[in-house]
């Protein structure tokens, strides 16, 4: 069974998979307030906002973790308080001490617009170690995109049957043109033959990665059935010389 596939170009945006309304927390609430909000909603972080509505910060699981309270604060060696800067001690005091969301939380938010797509959040996720990306629209919070709406959009995407036939020579072309997109299979010296859907790649290519990648590159063009891969894999000095 032949099946479509997305075009890679059309990317997903941010206010297709954002979750709305989003769980928040109050900013002159109290760090208990705050994790009986995350507990309750069953979440790790939440947006904090003022009386405005506007985001003031981002609290989470892990800023309410080092607390007196459950004897979590972690205590310092001899040298790290003889050597230790007294503005971050007291600050550190601040933050596992401190009653008050607003001096718990992380006030540089990394945040995205709607129209922004999910290889732009997906990228300021890995670069910035974070779980979840706010979605503000001229200073407000509209969404929120977090992991798990990642993975919802990719199911969002997943393949599904194509009504009908699709020509060889179109599926070929398909496999010929997606190909030559791709700079690393523009190294290699292959040749696409298609037979009742079933694409043959033949030629030679300069290792197992550039091999496997072609048979998933062919796979991911709409009506291709199966990929049956012949490509022999040659040393790149070899290849260069024929």
């Amino acid at each position: 069974m032949a099946f479509h596939t997305h075009d890679l170009e059309d990317a997903m945006r941010a206010r297709q998979v954002m979750t709305r309304p989003v769980v928040t927390i109050p900013a002159d609430a109290t760090v208990y307030a705050a994790a009986e909000i995350l507990l309750g909603s069953r979440i790790s972080g939440a947006p904090v906002i003022d009386a405005d509505g506007t985001m003031v910060g981002i609290v989470s699981e892990i800023d309410l973790m080092s607390r007196p309270e459950i004897g979590t604060v972690p205590s310092k060696s001899l040298i790290q308080r003889l050597l230790g800067d007294e503005e971050i001690r007291a600050r550190d005091y601040i933050r596992s001490h401190s009653h008050h969301v607003a001096d718990v939380m992380t006030r540089d938010v990394v945040t995205a617009a709607e129209n922004a797509d999910l290889r732009e959040i997906a990228r300021l996720m890995q670069r910035h170690r974070v779980r979840r990306i706010p979605i503000v629209r001229d200073g407000k919070l509209v969404g929120i995109v977090s992991r798990a709406s990642l993975l919802q959009g990719l199911l969002s995407r997943e393949p599904f049957p194509v009504e009908g036939e699709i020509s060889d020579e179109r599926i070929r072309d398909g496999v010929s043109s997606e190909l030559e997109k791709q700079g690393w299979a523009r190294r290699a010296d292959a040749s696409v033959v298609v037979d009742h859907g079933v694409v043959h790649l033949w030629g030679h290519v300069e290792g197992a990665p550039m091999k496997e990648a072609m048979t998933i590159a062919a796979e991911n063009v709409p009506g291709v059935r199966r990929v049956v891969n012949n490509l022999a894999i040659m040393p790149a000095s070899v290849m260069f010389r024929v």
